[in-house]
């Protein structure tokens, strides 16, 4: 089961995904991610979030238009996204895949609770599982083991960030080559670029966040 969720922060451009309006789609509006789908045409499979931010009318607009809705107390100690991601974890079975929008942009302290989120529980088990996307990065999140990553659309930089110490990385077929190098947190990265269209790295210990990036 893929998923859609949108939060709050801006984005500079719809996703291609949400313009389709396809009726099997499933989407998920965190905070006045559910306002945007709402004005969109999208009705949410669930909305959620404290919507501190939306005008009472705003409010209202996403009560009546959202076929389940989640109302947290502005006092909480996860931002949005990561709420939004709870309920969707424990709402759904069987998720191959959550596309996150809008998690990028507005506030930094946001981003960075976005980027890091994943050592936390219940998250690191669905860590491989989430991707956040904007116009100009695909970010997504890797356990332990050898992987293979397809190079999207014209996003040919790469970026790998441990988010923990992170022993023995190799990148064995981007532009600039490591062999079992480790990375002490927090002051690693490790800067690359594909070579083709694919990519393959390994590691044995850690949690890495691989950020794709246009030029």
């Amino acid at each position: 089961m893929e998923i859609n969720l949108l939060v709050g922060g801006p984005i500079s451009e719809w996703p291609e995904e949400l313009l389709k309006k396809e009726d099997d789609k499933i989407w998920v509006g965190a905070d006045r991610g559910a306002l945007r789908l709402i004005q969109n045409g999208i009705q949410p499979t669930i909305a959620i979030g404290d919507f501190d931010s939306s005008t009472k009318a705003e409010q209202n607009l996403i009560r009546e238009n959202s076929k389940k809705i989640y109302t947290a107390k502005p006092e909480k100690d996860d931002t949005d996204t990561e709420l939004a991601l709870k309920i969707i974890f424990k709402s759904f079975q069987d998720i191959s895949r959550i596309n996150i929008f809008g998690a990028t942009g507005g506030r930094i302290d946001h981003l960075l609770a976005n980027l890091f989120f994943v050592l936390r529980e219940p998250f690191y088990e669905y860590a491989d599982k989430i991707f956040i996307f904007d116009r100009f990065n695909t970010i997504n999140f890797y356990k332990p083991g050898t992987y293979t990553i397809q190079k999207e659309n014209d996003k040919k930089y790469l970026a790998f960030v441990p988010l923990t110490s992170v022993e023995k990385l190799s990148l064995l077929d981007e532009k600039y080559r490591l062999d079992k190098r480790d990375f002490k947190f927090p002051i690693s990265l490790a800067s690359n670029e594909f070579v083709g269209e694919k990519g393959s790295f390994s590691f044995v210990t850690g949690v890495v966040c691989v950020i794709q990036s246009k030029d």
